[in-house]
């Protein structure tokens, strides 16, 4: 398959939601079924031969890649939602975003104890929604052994604050100019807790 530019497909909105924060839009990819078609391979292709139990993504854009790795890999799909959305009995954890605050809750019969759980979601910001994502699955006593990501913004430092965790991303922006990197084809072995890439 051709490498495509993924960023390029990556629209930037200033002052969204709020004065000062510069959004990235990733509603133009998922508009183009060749780019959006593209975003999934990689993203099925790094995952297949990993150890993985559960895939688990958070509300709401996460729900749109995890799911499809979860129906493409065969495992079962979790949804990580705000509080008071779903229906049986939860497990919460609370969590400041660089937004707001506000809490995560899972079922609690999602995730069994073991289970092997990749992370999933659109972009990588402060990490801030991602950790608390984690603690909630580490609370459920599974265990993160990674997260996947189409968008990381590296200047607000979200990875170092998900250092424990092995991380991989499909587009890399290290300023915010938007002059993003792709990934230069790293293949992190989520077996193996010591690398972070």
């Amino acid at each position: 398959m051709k490498k495509i530019d993924l960023k390029s497909k990556i629209r930037t909105v200033p002052d969204f939601p709020k004065k000062g924060i510069l959004f990235y839009d990733i509603t133009t990819l998922l508009q183009d079924p060749e780019y959006f078609g593209y975003a999934m391979s990689q993203m099925i292709d790094f995952c297949k031969d990993k150890h993985i139990d559960v895939i688990a993504a958070a509300e709401s854009r996460g729900f749109i890649f995890g799911s499809i790795l979860a129906h493409e890999l065969k495992i079962p799909f979790v949804p990580v939602r705000k509080e008071g959305k779903l229906p049986y009995k939860t497990v919460k954890t609370e969590f400041e975003t660089e937004y707001s605050k506000d809490a995560f809750e899972m079922h609690a019969d999602a995730v069994k104890k073991g289970d092997k759980v990749l992370l999933v979601d659109d972009v990588l910001a402060t990490g801030g929604t991602m950790k608390a994502a984690a603690g909630l699955i580490e609370k459920m006593e599974g265990e993160v052994v990674g997260m996947v990501f189409l968008i990381e913004l590296g200047f607000l430092g979200g990875r170092e604050k998900l250092d424990r965790y092995n991380i991989y991303s499909l587009i890399h922006c290290n300023d915010e100019e938007w002059n993003p990197e792709e990934n230069k084809d790293e293949k992190e072995d989520f077996s193996d807790p010591e690398i972070n890439n």
